[in-house]
């Protein structure tokens, strides 16, 4: 029914490339799963993978070939790579799909460089991304059941895999390219809806794009409810599992749910995910590379999660239990900078023992710079922001600002309260500009308030990422219920969706005041405000990291370009790492910092040669199994 109706509306002038038959390819390509002998056949034989995941959404496109070299120089014979769907469809129906975004260049950069592909399309991908790789504009249909046979939802996934999926069948291992499976959804089992009609639609969707033959797998957690919920006859169901896991009894529950086929781990965790305010995720070396060769032995197949983690720039990351960082190192065996680490070469040295792998020398880490202090300047107050906005704007990540005015005089400190804890994720509020203090989702959700009737207030929220992971994904952002204000119920808001993304790509606060701004704030002050400066590197435009010792908590910009999140107080990242080509070896590097609660009175900050990543005054992580 609905999905006819789809398919005929949708894809009638889809062009999809002709389906090469096995005796059309040279060397008659195939790629197929052998229930007889419990393996993968590639080309008419037996086949094991040794995979890694790599996310070329959190790595600069002018690092990939680098990074997908160590990769091949490691011993692998193929990467696992998502699609995040929102990175590609920002904005409903306009497609990106160029500079970090160019998805096919990612493919060819890995089959030159001898790499299979393993492609996780979604459309959910969990992955530690924002809102785990759905578009927020879904959430415009409030009552929208994601994940689901919900009709808007699969009206937006079959427009999306109508865009995606055709691209990806010129680049099947079958058609001539270096895909040999393509999972469907991520990790299903694990989600409250456990829809067989959304699973079954999905399935048929894969089909009908990328072909019958093409195998389709599904990935879930170590545990029945998840293997039964994730699994559908006609894909291949595989399981994930980490180092604290009995291999025997995993692979034994996938085996209930595949009894023929070969032994697959698609997520076999070197390391662990990041919060604010835990320590820095560690995983032994010693217990990967020892696991690692016990599953090979088996013959199983395998993929590391991750191998690579990188970057969560600008407003990438996710929220799973709590807020997670800007950094995605995942004490992976490359570095959040794609540095070899002894992680790497332990795992390199067990994987020699199953297969041959390249001689040579392991590419080396690129080179970093410590350029020094540099002290910033010229600092405007958060709203000067709103003199450089579309008053047609609409935004889904980032900042917005509500404005509504004191409605008596409050002379002593009166309770500001989100009762519905519907503050997400945090509150930044000032009384005349100057700032009171803050509200936070799940935390703090009282502060207190004083001034005269008629002094305007100011709400500056931050959505921190959307949900990534369980059932609350469904993830919406800025006030989502009233605020209380002593016996007040708060009204008449006004309500700024702010690009300050747009405002700073465009040149904004160096280019100088275009138009009537107020003055600037002419020391260090408390709540948001706008710091600037400039880099020299005399020359050499490296790698660096960069420190904000005694800053609070904000966001950064390099020529530019948003580096993420920084919040040295709560830990534990303490630096952010700048990739060497955003800089110029000639030019000054503008910097732009917006701290939101307070900076230090010396407004320096520090580029390192070195990432500081495990410091914190929080709590202890706990690097527990939970599906990615």
């Amino acid at each position: 029914g609905f999905f006819i109706k789809v398919k005929r509306v949708l894809w009638k002038n889809v062009i999809l490339p002709p389906q090469k038959k096995s005796s059309e390819v040279s060397g008659a390509r195939s790629f197929s799963v052998d229930y007889k002998n419990n393996c993968f056949q590639k080309d008419g034989k037996p086949f094991q993978y040794v995979s890694g995941s790599i996310h070329y959404s959190r790595i600069p496109h002018y690092y990939w070939k680098d990074r997908l070299l160590k990769m091949y120089m490691a011993g692998l014979n193929a990467v696992q790579i998502y699609v995040p769907w929102n990175f590609h469809e920002e904005k409903r129906g306009v497609y990106n799909f160029s500079g970090d975004r160019d998805l096919e260049n990612f493919l060819d950069l890995a089959n030159q460089t001898g790499l299979l592909v393993i492609l996780r399309p979604g459309p959910y991908i969990c992955a530690e991304w924002e809102m785990g790789g759905l578009p927020a504009w879904l959430l415009q249909k409030p009552n929208i059941v994601l994940r689901s046979a919900d009709t808007d939802y699969l009206e937006a996934v079959n427009t999306w895999m109508a865009v995606l999926l055709p691209k990806m069948r010129r680049w099947l291992y079958t058609n001539g390219g270096n895909i040999i499976s393509v999972q469907v959804e991520n990790e299903y089992g694990s989600y409250y809806t456990c829809d067989y009609n959304y699973m079954r639609h999905l399935r048929t969707l894969f089909q009908f794009f990328l072909g019958d033959d093409t195998v389709l797998f599904t990935t879930d957690g170590n545990t029945d409810r998840e293997m039964t919920c994730g699994t559908l006859e006609g894909m291949y169901a595989t399981i994930d599992f980490g180092t604290d896991v009995n291999i025997s009894q995993a692979f034994s529950r996938q085996r209930r749910f595949e009894p023929r086929g070969p032994l697959v781990n698609s997520e076999f965790y070197t390391g662990w995910l990041d919060h604010w305010g835990d320590q820095h995720a560690q995983v032994d070396t010693q217990k990967v590379s020892r696991m690692l060769g016990e599953m090979l032995s088996m013959g199983a197949s395998v993929n590391m999660y991750m191998f690579e983690g990188g970057t969560n720039f600008g407003y990438w990351n996710g929220w799973y239990q709590y807020f997670l960082l800007t950094s995605y190192d995942y004490n992976a065996p490359l570095s959040e900078a794609g540095d070899p680490t002894e992680k790497l070469l332990a795992i390199r040295d067990t994987i020699s023992k199953f297969r041959d792998i390249p001689v040579g020398p392991m590419p080396p880490a690129t080179p970093k710079m410590a350029y020094g202090f540099v002290t910033l300047t010229m600092v405007w107050a958060y709203y000067s922001i709103l003199y450089y906005q579309d008053p047609a704007l609409f935004t889904y990540y980032g900042f917005m600002l509500y404005r509504t005015k004191l409605p008596r005089d409050l002379p002593e400190d009166t309770p500001l309260i989100s009762p519905l804890n519907g503050v997400h994720d945090r509150a930044y509020v000032s009384v005349c500009g100057v700032f009171q203090g803050l509200l936070e989702r799940d935390t703090t959700l009282v502060m207190n308030l004083t001034g005269k009737q008629g002094d305007q207030v100011d709400v500056l929220v931050e959505n921190m990422g959307r949900v990534n992971f369980g059932s609350k994904i469904n993830d919406f952002k800025g006030l989502l219920s009233n605020l209380i204000l002593g016996k007040d119920v708060l009204t008449d808001w006004q309500i700024y969706p702010l690009d300050i993304d747009g405002a700073i790509a465009s040149g904004w606060p160096q280019s100088g005041q275009r138009r009537s701004l107020p003055d600037p704030v002419r020391g260090p002050s408390d709540g948001p405000v706008f710091y600037q400066g400039t880099l020299t590197t005399n020359g050499l435009a490296w790698d660096t990291f960069l420190r904000l010792n005694e800053w609070t908590k904000g966001q950064v910009w390099i020529n530019g370009v948003n580096l993420g999140r920084y919040w040295p107080k709560r830990g534990p990242q303490q630096t952010l790492y700048i990739p060497g080509p955003l800089l110029s070896p000639t030019q000054p590097n503008n910097i732009t910092v917006l701290e939101l609660e307070r900076a230090p009175p010396h407004t320096r900050v520090l580029f390192m040669d070195r990432p500081q990543l495990n410091s914190t005054s929080g709590k202890t992580s706990q690097t527990t199994d939970r599906q990615t």
